[in-house]
């Protein structure tokens, strides 16, 4: 499609030269200017309707507006007499307008100013008049009183009820109602007629149960009028039970009422006349009684009802045909029939037809000496009179003018002169109407006047045709041609062809064509010329457009649309969805050579048109885009050839959205077991619509149908109806039965239930039996309605053979097979034994054994070690190995430290008990005694631990606390009685808070002064919450909640020294316990012993020590001088540090504040007192001071003691003799 469109339009500005009988006629622009410029007769532009009814609580607007040069000025008559407006002031007329307002705000009747009006409109070159206004006020009169008697008539009779309505203007819209305004119910056998009246075919008893008031709406005023209503009294010849006769099957002769054959009640006789107007509606009607009440049916006598505008009213008791023409003349019957018999009633209908313009007369616009005509045609029924008038006067009476001559319906003017002008009126009329039209004549001379914009640029689409307008006006008319670029010829013919309204047609653009046009208008008054620019431009066109495509649901495509089109010109794409601009929203992207659509819904299927238009041209191309829907659900489910163990579905397979149907799944639901669950039955090629299903006994089954096709399943159909098969004993045993222990005394048996269809029958149920593998007991059985049964008080992991019977009302189902199950793990014992081996100094390695008590299936082993030389402590480091590996080599980077190892073996309940042992000492240490390390379920890292020795005359407490950085071990010996850090653990018996066995026991408290860490063991699943409860002697309660894990523990802070609490360890779900609890009593505050240094030994040893160096060097100096010479003596003295060194190495956490040596002492790795020996360090390389690495081993150097001898004992050597100390420093 190609559109030309020029950069300045002539703002609407056509002239047209018009041929009429060889007669050309000017027509004056509608250009404001040349109008204003121009003298022009007046002209009716708007006026009142001729029928004219107001509302008489409103002022009264009479219409009349016209137009001419000068400007009109206007009167009125009414009732053909001159009406002065100036002498009423209740009458007006607008400014600048004819219009007349009679304003009654003071007072006044609207009655009194009905009548008929004109409005005339003149200036000094004529009179133009409107059609002649009939006034009239609307009414609405009251109803007027009657006395309505009492309408007594028998059951089966007709009966009509006048209306009367008063005559109103316009006429009211009737209605009947009863008195308390509930309407009428019309049919067939009641209903109102045209003219207001209620018909009754026949009179029942029930009639009679209401009264009947005729109501009139006035269309003004709003209101509504009642009647007084009638009151009917039904006389009957049965008056029994209404309802029993409503039942009959023949209601009139149960109730004794006669049987009639129809005959109208309107129009009355068989036949009647009709006259309509052409134009208005036609409306027939036939109102007949009769028991039955008769049916009506409308014919027309030698052709065919008009269908396109024929239509059935009332219960087909009216016939309207709409817009009534000549053709619709002829006779109509009406035949009235029931089973009595019919008759026909015969209506002949004529159209008369009100003055209608065949031409109507159109402003003539001459030059001087120009001829010109009138024209006044009008038809109607019958033929209406031709009456012509001059500026409102009867042309007859108006002055002579010789150049114009009265022909009938028409006026011919020759020679028009200057002065000629004036307004003629052609009046048409006959009995039912008339018509009036203006037209004036008006002489001028203007010389030729371009109406369109200079210098006009034109762009056309090469090869298109185009149009260069050049609107001109003059009068005489002038004559008009067009030059190219200043050339001397006018352009006519081969590819120009030139219009009489001054256009120059270019039959086809071409790239020669663009130039400059030139079009002249001359008369013999003058001339004038315009230049019009045409420029060529290249079409636009899709190279490539959108094409076909058939995409799933969901997915994304493309439809491309590339485009050439002409540079200098601005391009505009668009989108049309089914010829409908499309939206794009969030799934859709527009880009310059296509659109893109994500995620395709159904919605998106249709017709997608690429627009690509300029201001010239467009150019479009369309695809179809096709989504593969999901299919509509199947219907009409029926079930047929029932049986006892099959049925037959058949369905209507739904609509399949594009994709051809591949299956079809057939489920089912069942309303015992799993009411309300769905499940698949079978599946079917997409080509069936019918399946025999094989059933299961006891199962009230219901069914639906899925469809499938390439995109996905559609929705379930509406299920079928049930049907329900009789029960049978089972056939198959639960499957997947194990037995596993979920406590260390109990055996948990479960297995897969039997679903709807395996039941079989009612009341199902299974049969557990059980028993110790290889031993002769016998069958332990239990009866169960559920999927699992535990049985309890077993032994730790040993083996049970298990059957499980599925048992309904029926009888039993085959014997099961037996399969071996296990009872519950319990925590493993410590492994037997490990040995640690040093091949070399720089690894070691560890064997072991395997537990003697597994007491379950072994799932690995844990290993924790750490590095330790002395007090320091190297980081705790940890080992997994699998439950076939008992050999772990560790490789050492010094030969200096030693290594604590912790093996604990694991099942699935969780780690056992922990062996321990410690890599050996170095050749130059004596070997330690290993502390005693507690043992239980949880990590070492997790909580200090403490155990406690006591004997009757020395307490040795070993405090161990293991963190996850460091572990000090201090032992102290104190005499008397014994003082502890920390209490010893209190621990509870076992305390079951389900039936299932779950329960919590070894709860136990490991106390500090302010402090006390909490453990306890369990079997509860995971993620169970606890919570930890504890009362303070002054009954202060305090609860922290706890995640399980397996063991359990959690640290109480803030604790008061020497304080006796109360604890309790229950589930989050459950309560504490009035008796099961643990008391535990925190100790007291640290304090000192306060002991006489004086009296303790190792002061009064050091003293000697001190003294016995003193008397030694004393000696030394004396035989120094007894020699009187200077003898080459090796001077070093040892001076011994009194403060401990403080270790840099950030892998260690230690500290000395409570483990400060005497001085003169240095401590062992075993955490003993040694003292000091004479032995020079420097016989040990830098001394006692070494570093460990990030492993924890020791790094510091090691240097074999020179011409020294072992020691053994308690690490301590005897003192060197004075003699042998002077010859060493000699």
């Amino acid at each position: 499609m190609v559109m030309q469109q020029s950069l300045l339009t002539c703002s609407g500005v056509v002239f047209a030269l018009y041929l009429h009988h060889v007669i050309r006629a000017i027509e004056v622009p509608l250009d404001p200017n040349i109008q204003s410029e121009l003298s022009q007769p007046p002209t009716i532009t708007e006026q009142s309707v001729k029928d004219y009814i107001v509302d008489p609580r409103d002022n009264i607007f009479i219409e009349c507006e016209a137009k001419g040069n000068p400007i009109p000025t206007f009167s009125w008559t009414r009732n053909g007499k001159f009406f002065n407006v100036a002498k009423d002031p209740k009458v007006s007329m607008q400014r600048r307008s004819g219009t007349l307002v009679i304003d009654f705000r003071g007072g006044g009747r609207p009655e009194d100013y009905e009548g008929e009006y004109q409005c005339s409109a003149r200036n000094e070159y004529g009179t133009a008049l409107s059609s002649k206004i009939l006034l009239q006020v609307s009414r609405s009169p009251l109803w007027p009183k009657e006395h309505l008697d009492l309408v007594e008539i028998d059951e089966g009779s007709p009966l009509t009820l006048k209306c009367n309505p008063p005559p109103g203007l316009p006429p009211p819209v009737i209605f009947w109602m009863s008195s308390s305004m509930e309407p009428i119910h019309q049919d067939k056998r009641v209903s109102q007629g045209q003219n207001g009246d209620l018909y009754f075919s026949n009179v029942m008893l029930q009639d009679a149960q209401t009264d009947y008031s005729c109501n009139a709406r006035f269309h003004f005023t709003h209101t509504i009028q009642q009647k007084n209503p009638y009151t009917l009294k039904v006389q009957t010849k049965n008056p029994h039970n209404e309802t029993s006769f409503r039942n009959h099957t023949d209601m009139y002769s149960a109730r004794g009422v006669m049987e009639t054959t129809p005959s109208f009640m309107y129009p009355y006789g068989t036949s009647s006349n009709q006259i309509v107007l052409r134009g208005v509606d036609l409306l027939l009607e036939c109102i007949a009684s009769g028991v039955p009440a008769p049916d009506i049916m409308w014919y027309k006598k030698g052709g065919e009802l008009p269908t396109d505008k024929t239509k059935l009213e009332n219960f087909n008791k009216a016939l309207r045909i709409t817009n009534v023409s000549e053709e619709d003349s002829g006779e109509y019957f009406c035949l009235a029939s029931n089973k009595m018999g019919s008759i026909r009633h015969t209506i002949s209908v004529r159209v008369k037809a009100a003055p209608y313009w065949l031409d109507e007369p159109q402003n003539l616009i001459l030059a001087p000496g120009e001829d010109g005509r009138l024209v006044c045609r009008a038809n109607g029924n019958p033929k209406p009179t031709i009456q012509w008038l001059v500026n409102g006067e009867p042309i007859e009476s108006a002055p002579p003018n010789p150049s114009r001559e009265v022909a009938g319906d028409t006026i011919v003017f020759r020679d028009t002169q200057i002065g000629s002008s004036a307004v003629y009126q052609c009046n048409a009329s006959n009995e039912h109407g008339y018509l009036l039209a203006n037209a004036f004549v008006s002489v001028l001379d203007v010389p030729p006047r371009i109406l369109a914009p200079r210098n006009q640029l034109i762009k056309v689409i090469q090869y298109n045709r185009t149009l260069l307008d050049c609107p001109f006006f003059g009068s005489p008319i002038p004559t008009l041609r067009w030059f190219k670029n200043g050339q001397g010829s006018a352009l006519d013919g081969e590819n120009y062809q030139r219009h009489e309204n001054g256009s120059l047609e270019i039959n086809m653009a071409r790239k020669e064509d663009q130039g400059i046009y030139t079009c002249v208008a001359t008369n013999i008054l003058g001339k004038a010329e315009n230049q019009v620019r045409l420029e060529i431009k290249d079409p636009t066109r899709i190279v490539r457009g959108p094409e076909d495509l058939i995409v799933k649901r969901g997915s994304m495509v493309r439809l491309d649309c590339r485009i050439k089109h002409d540079s200098t010109l601005k391009l505009t794409v668009a989108w049309l969805k089914d010829d409908t601009p499309l939206y794009i929203g969030n799934r859709m992207k527009k880009e310059d050579d296509g659109l893109i659509i994500y995620g395709v819904a159904e919605k998106d299927q249709g017709d997608y048109t690429c627009v690509a238009s300029t201001e010239l041209d467009k150019d479009s191309a369309k695809a179809f885009l096709t989504v593969l829907e999901r299919p509509e659900r199947p219907r009409d489910l029926e079930l047929t050839d029932l049986a006892e163990r099959s049925v037959r579905l058949t369905w209507i397979p739904g609509d399949d959205n594009n994709s051809p149907i591949t299956d079809y799944v057939v489920q089912f639901e069942e309303d015992k077991f799993q009411p309300g669950s769905w499940h698949n039955h079978s599946r079917y090629p997409g080509s069936v619509n019918s399946a025999v299903l094989r059933l299961s006994p006891y199962v009230n089954y219901q069914f639906r149908v899925i469809a499938v096709n390439e995109v996905g399943s559609s929705l379930p159909s509406l299920p079928s109806e049930r049907y329900h098969t009789i029960g049978a004993s089972p056939e198959i045993n639960p499957t997947g039965v194990r037995g596993a222990g979920t406590q260390k005394n109990n055996m948990e048996i479960t297995w897969t239930p039997l679903n709807a269809t395996q039941a079989y029958g009612p009341n199902l149920r299974y049969i557990v039996n059980w028993r110790q593998r290889d031993t002769r007991d016998s069958w332990s059985n239990e009866t169960v309605r559920t999927t699992r049964h535990v049985v309890w008080n077993t032994p730790i992991y040993v083996p049970y053979e298990i059957k499980v019977q599925a048992e309904n009302d029926f009888g039993r189902a085959p014997e099961p097979d037996v399969i071996i199950g296990y009872s519950g793990e319990d925590l493993p014992s410590a492994p037997r034994y490990i040995r640690i081996r040093q091949p070399n100094l720089e690894t070691i390695t560890l064997e072991w054994d395997h537990p003697e008590h597994p007491n379950g299936i072994l799932t690995g082993y844990n290993l924790r070690y750490q590095a330790f030389n002395g007090s320091k402590m190297g980081r705790t480091l940890v080992e997994t190995f699998s439950p076939n590996q008992t050999r772990f080599t560790l490789k050492r980077t010094d030969p200096i430290s030693r290594y604590r190892f912790f093996l604990r073996a694991r099942t699935q309940v969780g780690d056992g008990e922990s062996i321990v042992e410690e890599s050996p000492a170095p050749l130059n240490e004596a070997t330690p005694t290993p502390g005693t390390v507690p043992t239980g379920g949880g990590a070492a890292t997790l909580l200090p631990t403490t155990t406690v020795s006591l004997t009757s005359t020395t307490a040795i407490a070993t405090t161990t606390i293991t963190t996850a950085a460091t572990t000090t071990t201090t032992t102290t010996t104190v005499s008397g009685t014994a003082a502890t850090t920390q209490s010893a653990p209190t621990a509870t018996t076992r305390r079951e808070f389900a039936t299932n066995g779950s329960s919590i026991w070894n709860v136990k408290a490991f106390t500090n002064s302010n402090w006390a860490n909490i453990t306890w063991s369990h079997n509860f699943s995971a993620g169970t919450d606890f919570v930890v409860e504890y009362i303070t002697s002054n009954n202060t309660v305090r609860s922290i909640p706890v995640k399980a894990q397996t063991p359990s523990s959690v640290q109480l802070a803030d604790l008061t020294p020497g304080m006796t609490y109360q604890l309790w360890v229950f589930p989050k779900w459950s309560s504490p316990s009035k008796t099961s609890y643990i008391t535990f009593t925190t100790s007291s505050a640290y304090t000192k012993n306060h002991v006489d240094i004086a009296t303790q030994g190792w002061f009064i040893g050091l003293m000697c020590a001190i003294a016995l160096l003193v008397l030694i060097l004393l000696i030394v100096c004396f035989i120094k001088r007894s020699r009187g010479g200077k003898y080459p003596v090796r001077e070093k003295v040892e001076v011994l540090d009194h403060e401990d060194h403080k270790v840099d190495d950030p892998s260690f956490d230690y500290s000395d504040e409570d483990n400060k040596e005497p001085p003169g002492s240095h401590t062992s790795l075993d955490g003993t007192i040694k003292q000091e020996s004479d032995d020079s360090l420097v016989d040990y390389g830098e001394g006692g001071e070494g570093q460990f690495n990030e492993d924890g081993s020791f790094i510091g150097q090691y240097t074999v003691k020179k011409d020294k001898e072992e020691t053994e004992g308690n690490e301590s050597s005897e003192a060197t003799s004075p003699v042998n100390a002077i010859y060493s420093l000699a």
